[in-house]
């Protein structure tokens, strides 16, 4: 018999033979009902969380632990003269001391700005900069001891604004100790068609300037790392990281020890937002005080440490000139970005990059130029926080839309639809979109709010806003560049019929694990509570790159389906094979094998699992993913921002402003958001409202700075001065999903952490332009910012310089 009529007759009785037959068999299960997709899940770990039982990283205790505290330099910028911790290593309870001396190597997230040791060496470049650190049996003994170390400072006249920062050009001012162009960090200018002349063929031009200052994460939990090193010299770090197999590279380099004698694990995590994503001083300093001293060394960062490590968003400065037709049509946008990066690089090569290739959607323009700078300032240094780089030109691009609008007489959301891109199209920087369902989140946001209603109904000091904004599934490219797998699952069948996930992905609250439990449960047709995920230990796990840029939905999310229904194709097999039908008749759901064209004939998963063990052996798959690679152009730096699939979103806000006070109250905020696919509906749903909450507290309070006096010392850093909104605060969020499901999604999944968060901001400037007919282009719209805009107003009211904020007036002129 010819090779091809055994493997059909082979496969016709559910024998496997390898991929003979997968087509028909694929096309079967995709016709199933979901069992599991799209319906609401508990996540996984969520009792434990709530009945307290859950042990994060400051919960752990080993046997002979010591406790470790860093000096902090009191100076914004200064070179160290001397260190003398003789007195405090003579103190009773103190054990070992490190400082800058023992971390020559510097380290960075991005392989090529390395500019950050793990204690300074030569110079401190910014108030709570850490320069030395003491291990003691207890805290108390530890900031006792730290209090004993004498330091002899070389003050050093600090920069804490980027133009004056950038105008140095001796070595004296150069604030990075391995910056290579003065205090520039970094420079990007792209240009993407003719720009010029399309501004000058534009019937109207807006040009304007923003600044959005900067925040923080706010997290519940402070940064904190533990480190043992055992008899065979394996040394252990438990950390409160989102990225633990970076944290794994760069405690290697840094320590100089092979990297298969460090293990990482990351415990279960208090929230993070970006503000974990990437190593930081205490990881270091616990490794190698556990290696001096022989024991266990824990740090947990005080809240005030946490505002000094920082890594939040960049105050930006921005102007914007952008080009309209006379019938909205968009032509171009001429952008400039002035990021305030603090004292290191952090992701910042990446950010300045992000501040200009991420704002050429969800908008169609044949041209488009940016030129971004970073500069390096004495403050804390500015990283990633949720949306990175994008949130800041997003606030930008979407106010300068509003403008046009109002000046050219259209209904802003009209505007929007008119420039949409469609699915399928490519951006003027030459990003390909896939999916995109832009146009169904606005008029879910357009109808949900009422919006045709109260954009011309509401009375004086109440207002309504819209704002639209795209985000990636993950970046194309990883952080260094490689031909490996950017994520990869385990996943192996028990015979008690349970599955166990090895994953190396960072769960950093957003609910991964449960994600991969809910691709698990769909294919292999077991409930969550029979499936165990365990993720973020480089031990157990294989590599994944950690949780940022909004890719564990879509790169661990096809990894783990990948594996799953490798799985699912043997188990089929092995039960078609014993009723002697074809492999496609045969699907699993609810703990059950099913003949699927007779029901009454099933076995429970544990059965079935068992004949797949015997034909088999090990019931156990590995499923990875790595992105295509023709998702942007050619050009320099075209990686960066080019992603396998793009999120979509609107939000329209709702707010009311109090003219005597400033006061603005944000209503409600309609957000519908397209994240191709909802895995699990409730986690969705709940990343959405969460992310909105975020930009809504940035709007309107929050400011990461350094005091006026020009110390380099933060205005606030306590949960009590850093202000962020309280459940009573915050307003009413009504979530949408929107579901347009992308070919390079898990099931067609997208993004649905970050993406939520961009337009929310721009939503509520636009409101309160609605309410009350003053522009804010600064962040935050505090009480005080609103009423001196608001006098402005008056003032060229009185002077017949613009017409009186009424309803009627406002409702003539829109309809005009």
């Amino acid at each position: 018999m010819a090779s091809d009529d055994g493997e059909r007759e082979a496969t016709d009785v559910g024998i496997d033979t390898g991929d003979a037959g997968d087509a028909a068999s694929e096309q079967a299960e995709r016709d199933r009902i979901a069992w599991q997709l799209g319906k609401s899940h508990r996540k996984v770990d969520a009792m434990e969380r709530m009945r307290g039982v859950t042990r994060y990283t400051d919960d752990l205790k080993l046997p002979g632990m010591l406790h470790a505290k860093i000096l902090r330099s009191p100076h914004a910028h200064a070179r160290i003269k001397s260190i003398d911790s003789s007195a405090a290593l003579a103190m009773p309870g103190v054990f070992a001391v490190v400082t800058g001396q023992d971390f020559k190597i510097p380290y960075g997230i991005i392989p090529w700005t390395p500019d950050e040791n793990a204690l300074a060496v030569d110079k401190v470049c910014h108030v709570g900069d850490g320069l030395a650190a003491i291990a003691a049996v207890d805290e108390d003994t530890a900031n006792a001891a730290l209090r004993a170390i004498k330091v002899e400072y070389d003050v050093l006249k600090p920069y804490f604004d980027p133009e004056e920062a950038l105008k140095v050009r001796d070595r004296e001012g150069t604030i990075n100790p391995y910056a290579r162009k003065g205090n520039v960090s970094k420079h990007v200018l792209l240009e993407f068609g003719d720009i010029d002349a399309e501004l000058a063929r534009a019937d109207l031009v807006i040009e304007s300037e923003y600044f959005f200052e900067g925040t923080t994460h706010g997290a519940i939990e402070p940064h904190c790392a533990l480190a043992h090193v055992d008899g065979g010299g394996i040394l252990t770090v438990w950390s409160a990281t989102q990225v633990s197999h970076y944290l794994h590279r760069e405690l290697a380099k840094v320590l100089e020890l092979p990297a298969h004698k460090i293990r990482v694990i990351q415990p279960p995590l208090g929230g993070a937002f970006g503000g974990k994503s990437e190593p930081f001083d205490l990881e270091f300093v616990v490794a190698k005080l556990a290696m001096k001293t022989g024991r266990p060394v824990k740090l947990l960062y005080t809240r005030e440490e946490v505002f000094y490590a920082h890594r939040g968003r960049h105050p930006m400065k921005m102007k914007h000139r952008t080009g309209f037709t006379r019938d909205g049509g968009l032509l171009g946008v001429d952008a400039r970005t002035l990021l305030d990066g603090g004292a290191y690089s952090s992701f910042g090569l990446v950010t300045t990059y992000y501040s200009g290739q991420l704002m050429c959607a969800p908008y169609v323009f044949p041209a488009y130029r940016f030129d971004s700078t970073r500069a390096y300032t004495n403050k804390p240094a500015c990283g990633p926080k949720r949306g990175h780089g994008s949130v800041q030109p997003r606030f930008a691009m979407e106010i300068q839309l509003d403008k046009a609008a109002t000046a050219l007489g259209l209904d802003p959301i009209e505007l929007r639809r008119r420039n949409a891109i469609k699915a399928g199209e490519k951006t003027v920087n030459e990003f390909t979109v896939g999916s995109s369902g832009f146009l169904e989140c606005l008029e879910k946001v357009e109808r949900s709010s009422g919006w045709v209603e109260k954009r011309r109904g509401l009375p004086h000091g109440r207002g309504i806003g819209i704002a639209g904004s795209t985000y990636i599934s993950g970046t194309n490219y990883p952080i260094y560049p490689n031909e490996m797998p950017q994520a990869a699952v385990q996943i192996c069948l028990d015979r008690s019929g349970r599955a166990r996930v090895f994953s190396g992905a960072n769960d950093i609250g957003q609910g991964s694990n449960t994600m991969l439990a809910v691709i698990v449960s769909e294919e292999l047709g077991i409930p969550l509570e029979d499936i165990r995920v365990l993720s973020a230990d480089t031990d157990l796990c294989p590599v994944d790159l950690g949780a940022y840029s909004s890719r564990i939905t879509l790169m661990v999310g096809n990894a783990c389906l990948d594996g799953a229904q490798r799985l699912r194709r043997k188990v089929c097999s092995s039960v078609a094979k014993r009723w002697g039908v074809p492999r496609q008749r045969v699907t699993l759901a609810g703990r059950m094998a099913i003949d699927r064209e007779d029901p009454s004939r099933h076995v429970d998963s544990a059965q079935a699992f068992q004949w797949a063990e015997a034909d088999h052996g090990l019931l156990g798959e590995t499923g990875s993913y790595n992105t295509p690679k023709d998702r942007h152009g050619e050009y320099r730096g075209g990686t960066i921002g080019a992603s396998p699939a793009y999120s979509f979103t609107a939000h329209v806000a709702e707010v009311e402003v109090d003219r005597e006070t400033g006061l603005v109250e944000v209503k409600t905020i309609w957000i519908a958001h397209d994240c191709g696919k909802a895995l699990s509906r409730k986690i969705v749903e709940g990343q959405i409202e969460g992310s909105t909450y975020m930009g809504f507290g940035e709007a309107l309070m929050e400011r990461h700075a350094v005091d006026p006096g020009h110390r380099g010392v933060h205005i606030g850093p306590s949960l009590l001065d850093y202000r962020m909104p309280t459940f009573l605060d915050t307003p009413e969020l009504e979530a949408m999903i929107v579901e347009a499901p992308d070919a390079n999604g898990p099931y067609g999944a997208k993004e649905a952490g970050e993406g939520p968060l961009h337009s929310s901001i721009p939503a509520i400037a636009n409101a309160i332009y609605d309410a009350v007919g003053v522009r804010l282009d600064r962040l935050p719209f505090t009480p005080q910012a609103v009423l001196a805009a608001l006098r402005e107003r008056e003032e060229k009211e009185r002077a017949g310089q613009v017409a009186p904020h009424k309803p009627a007036d406002l409702n003539s002129r829109r309809s005009a």
